[in-house]
């Protein structure tokens, strides 16, 4: 039987592939990066027929390369982007909307209302995750409750939910298998983590129809061949894991206590906590690493949401570098931030502060503030998130890491990992081949295991005093608290003194209370992208124009009566003769043309 594996790497951005030979060595690496869409602030979303051609060509690419048909391989291991939400129709296996994105935060209200309701206890004891808007259970209900008919199609069974790898194993195999591995399914809030099954009271909490979820399999076995117009042959599905717990198996982290972070679009902190869940007291999430044979391995894991997306946002949002390779130069051309802190909060801020209303922040300008400093405070702030982690990790498990194995495209940066192990105060381990969640993938699918980082590893050692550490932690704290419960949406304000339209003025974050001038408030509302009640000022309320303008009027014809009462004429009745005869001679000496104590008004004396 051939030993090479294909191992598909679906990613938030990219669909990777590559080809292993069988002692693990890389044949062929082929990519394709596909659209990202923000129809709203805070919405994130793909188009899941992009997702699967962008993930079969760069595996009909790879395959070329290494010249090769699937036929000639021994297995596919599959490793994805999690949570995000796919849901196609049965039938035609075409999908039915746009798959919502996993840092996708529109569904923040209905996790406050579950978080109201006094859910949270239960859903962390059955699922071992948080409320909040990074899980799929929550994004499906959204849906659902946004369409009616997609609703009572979902409960007639017509449609099917799934995660990335259910999307692709369904396409792959013809739409004979609608499968998802267990580690995937532990990400969804609709999992048992002590029965590994779907659990009934969330799927009643969430309201979602078991007709709509996949099987559960293992992370390695066969599932199913691919239909051979697909890759050009026919290959056996044998792996399939979560894209974090799949670099996990990778970092070959198979013992308790061992523990890696993944820096790419988010950053995943991930320890191996052996065969028993183990809860978190510090809100971290308790997750499924995988499941071999009659063996499962658990794992606690703290989510960053913006890990080398800040970095993009440098590169896109404010164009200070032309690529995101050039952000370790920019950063490294200043000794330090200058006193910078750069919060990116974008998406709100996950472990272990779990706040969706977060927004990011940039704190501490000054006029000697450069894109060079605010570049270096963007890594500080990503490997501040990590630290944040590593602490809670520390927590919950009554003791350090030794170690911490890094991987991913933004591993790569030298300065970001020594700021890494000068925060977390701890050897950062990096191996040469940064793919880890590919090679946990195809290990997953048969190819030979690896036990660590293997030769040509690189090692970062804390340089910074610890005092110097922790100074810089608090002064991260202080700058977490400030972007805490911001408003997720910005608002739009005049420029040169007129309100523009509303595509063509300029946005402004308010990154504290009252930082916004109330014009600027209302300039806001009324081009409604600032909704009246959610962004009224701090100590101030927010009025409806018509109520305000009755208020005025009545307060203009109280405050008319009064002053005519304190200075106006008084009532005859009550004047005597020589007031009277006062009150009649003003009066006529107001009138032009008319005698007055000074002779005729209006005319020359």
């Amino acid at each position: 039987m051939a030993q090479a594996v294909l191992a598909l790497d679906q990613g938030t951005t990219s669909s990777r592939a590559v080809v292993y030979s069988g002692d693990g060595s890389v044949l062929s690496v082929a990519q394709r990066e596909f659209p990202q869409r923000f129809p709203h602030p805070g919405w994130v979303e793909h188009d899941p027929e992009e997702i699967w051609q962008s993930q079969v060509d760069a595996a009909q690419e790879a395959l070329a390369v290494a010249r090769m048909d699937a036929d000639q391989l021994s297995g596919i291991g599959i490793a994805n982007q999690r949570e995000t939400t796919v849901v196609w129709e049965r039938r035609t296996g075409r999908p039915v909307c746009p798959a919502i994105v996993w840092q996708d935060r529109r569904t923040a209200e209905v996790c406050a209302e579950l978080r109201a309701q006094g859910c949270s206890p239960q859903v962390r004891e059955i699922t071992g995750l948080e409320i909040d808007p990074y899980f799929s259970g929550v994004k499906l209900r959204w849906l659902l409750d946004q369409d009616p008919e997609l609703a009572r199609r979902a409960a007639r069974g017509e449609l099917a939910f799934g995660t990335v790898d259910a999307w692709l194993i369904y396409r792959l195999t013809g739409g004979r298998r609608h499968v998802t591995d267990v580690s995937n399914a532990s990400r969804t809030l609709l999992l048992d983590l002590a029965s590994l099954t779907w659990s009934q009271p969330m799927l009643d909490l969430l309201g979602i129809p078991r007709e709509m979820l996949p099987e559960i399999c293992p992370s390695s076995g066969l599932i199913d061949e691919t239909d051979h117009g697909i890759l050009g042959g026919s290959a056996p599905i044998r792996g399939v894991a979560g894209d974090q717990q799949a670099a996990l198996f990778g970092q070959g982290c198979v013992r308790p206590g061992q523990a890696k972070c993944t820096y790419g679009t988010g950053c995943f902190l991930l320890a191996n906590t052996g065969a028993a869940p183990v809860g978190s007291h510090s809100r971290l999430l308790t997750t499924v690493a995988w499941s071999i044979g009659p063996n499962t391995a658990y794992a606690l894991e703290g989510s960053v949401f913006m890990g080398g997306a800040a970095v993009q946002w440098l590169r896109d949002g404010l164009g200070v570098i032309p690529s995101s390779s050039e952000v370790e130069r920019l950063a490294a051309s200043v000794p330090d931030s200058a006193g910078v802190v750069v919060v990116p909060a974008f998406t709100g801020l996950g472990a272990p502060h779990w706040d969706p209303d977060a927004r990011g922040a940039i704190l501490g300008l000054t006029r000697g503030s450069t894109s060079a400093h605010i570049a270096r405070a963007t890594l500080e702030g990503i490997a501040h998130q990590v630290a944040d982690v590593v602490e809670a990790m520390a927590d919950d498990r009554g003791a350090p890491l030794n170690e911490i194995r890094v991987d991913g495209g933004a591993a790569a940066n030298d300065l970001l990992m020594q700021m890494q192990a000068d925060l977390t105060q701890l050897p950062v381990v990096r191996p040469a081949d940064l793919e880890t969640t590919a090679r946990g993938a195809a290990m997953l699918a048969g190819m030979a295991p690896s036990d660590g980082p293997g030769p040509g590893a690189a090692l970062f050692e804390p340089d910074l005093p610890s005092a110097v550490a922790t100074s810089a932690r608090a002064r991260w704290r202080i700058a977490v608290g400030r972007s805490s419960g911001l408003p997720a949406v910005v608002g739009y304000i005049a420029q040169g003194g007129s309100v523009r339209k509303k595509e063509n003025a300029r946005a402004v974050a308010y990154l504290g209370a009252g930082s916004c001038s109330r014009a600027d408030h209302r300039v806001a509302c009324a081009l409604g992208v600032l909704p009246r009640k959610e962004g009224a000022l701090k100590g101030g309320i927010e009025i409806p124009p018509p109520v305000a303008a009755a208020i005025i009027v009545v307060l203009v014809l109280v405050v008319g009566f009064f002053i005519y009462r304190s200075a106006g004429p008084k009532p005859l009745a009550k004047m005597d003769n020589s007031q009277m005869m006062k009150a009649y001679g003003a009066s006529m000496g107001s009138r032009p043309g008319t005698p007055g104590p000074g002779g005729m008004q209006g005319q020359p004396r």
